[in-house]
C-alpha cells in the first residue's frame, strides 16, 4: 500500500470513530423490513436507522443515507470480483493508531465505548476493514486514474475566479449589546461623543473581542459576521461609524477602521489550488459515472 492510500485510510478511519462519539438522535421503527435489495443482498430499515444514529444524521436523511448504503454495497460486491483485499496486519495497524489517539492506548477503553454504542468488537473490525476496502477500490478505479491537463485547469481559473482571489480584508470595531442591554444604546452613543470607540467597547459591549476595544483585525468579514453586518461594512467609508443595527435581538454599532482591497491571484500563484478542484471535480464525476455503471449491472430493488 503506497503512502497516498495509507494517508487516506488513516483520515477515513478516524472520521469514522469521530462520528461514532457524535450523540444520537432518538429513532422509532415502529415495524422492520427489507427497505433495498442489492443484489442477492438485503439492507433493512432497521440497518439504514442504526446508521443515521451513527452518523447523528436526521430523519430527513434516511434516503441519502439508504443511497450511500446502496453505494457501499456496490463497491463491496466489486471489490469481491476483483478480489481486493486488505491485509490483516494493514487494519490491525490501523486500529492500533485509533486507540492510541482515540482511546489513550486502551483497547478495553475502545470496547467499552463500542458496548455502549450496542456494537461488537467483531462488528467494528468488520466495519473498519470494509470502509478500507472501499476506500482502496475508489484509489484504484477512480483517483489514480483521474488525470488533469493545463487546458482544464486554464478553463478552472478562467471560469471560477472567484475562487483564486485574495478576499477583501477589513478592520472594524464592534459595540455590542445584548438584548437586554438594547437600552443603553444612547448612553453609548453619548459616550462616544467624548471617547474614542476602543474605550466605550471595553466599557458597553458583550462581544467576544471587548477587552481589545472590539477589535477584529484583516479579517474577512464573511468569516465572522452574518451578512446583513457584511452589507454594512462594504457600504461604510474608513473611519466611520455605522448606525445601530438590530440583529436577533441584539445590537451592533460598527467601526472601520481599515480596509485593504483583494487581488486576484496570478495563474502560477493558484496553481496548487487550481489543480486541487479540477482534480476533485474529475474524481467526482468518475465515482459518479462507476456508480452508475455499478447499479446498471445489479439488481437494485427499493421498498
Amino acid at each position: 500500500m503506497d503512502l497516498k492510500m495509507t494517508v487516506m485510510f488513516k483520515g477515513f478511519c478516524l472520521s469514522l470513530i469521530s462520528a461514532l462519539f457524535a450523540a444520537a438522535p432518538a429513532f422509532a421503527v415502529e415495524v422492520d423490513a427489507v427497505a433495498v435489495r442489492v443484489g442477492t443482498e438485503a439492507i433493512l430499515k432497521s440497518d439504514i436507522v442504526l446508521e443515521m444514529q451513527r452518523m447523528n444524521a436526521p430523519q430527513s436523511a434516511f434516503e441519502s443515507v439508504r443511497a450511500e448504503m446502496i453505494d457501499r454495497k456496490l463497491i463491496l460486491r466489486a471489490a469481491v470480483e476483483a478480489k481486493m483485499t486488505i491485509q490483516e496486519w494493514v487494519i490491525e495497524n490501523r486500529i492500533r493508531e485509533i486507540i492510541k489517539n482515540m482511546f489513550w492506548g486502551d483497547r478495553n477503553k475502545l470496547i467499552e465505548f463500542l458496548s455502549q454504542k450496542k456494537m461488537s468488537y467483531a462488528e467494528w473490525h468488520e466495519r473498519m476493514k470494509n470502509d478500507m476496502v472501499i476506500q482502496a477500490m475508489k484509489w484504484n478505479v477512480v483517483d489514480k486514474n483521474v488525470s488533469v491537463g493545463p487546458q482544464m485547469m486554464r478553463k478552472e481559473f478562467e471560469s471560477h475566479p472567484e475562487r483564486y482571489a485574495e478576499p477583501t480584508k477589513v478592520t472594524v470595531s464592534v459595540i455590542l449589546l445584548k438584548p437586554e442591554d438594547a437600552s443603553k444604546r444612547d448612553e453609548v452613543s453619548a459616550a462616544l461623543k467624548k471617547e474614542d470607540f476602543a474605550a466605550v467597547a471595553k466599557r458597553f459591549s458583550s462581544g467576544s473581542h471587548a477587552a481589545e476595544g472590539g477589535l477584529w483585525k484583516d479579517i474577512n468579514p464573511a468569516d465572522v459576521f452574518k451578512s446583513v453586518i457584511c452589507e454594512e461594512i462594504s457600504k461604510m467609508p474608513r473611519h466611520t461609524i455605522s448606525n445601530w443595527i438590530e440583529l436577533d435581538g441584539w445590537s451592533f454599532l460598527l467601526k472601520k477602521e481599515s480596509e485593504t482591497p483583494g487581488k486576484r491571484f496570478s495563474f502560477i500563484e493558484a496553481y496548487s489550488m487550481v489543480e486541487e478542484n479540477v482534480r476533485k471535480e474529475a474524481a467526482a464525476k468518475a465515482y459518479s459515472a462507476w456508480i452508475e455503471r455499478l447499479r446498471a449491472d445489479t439488481y437494485i430493488k427499493i421498498y
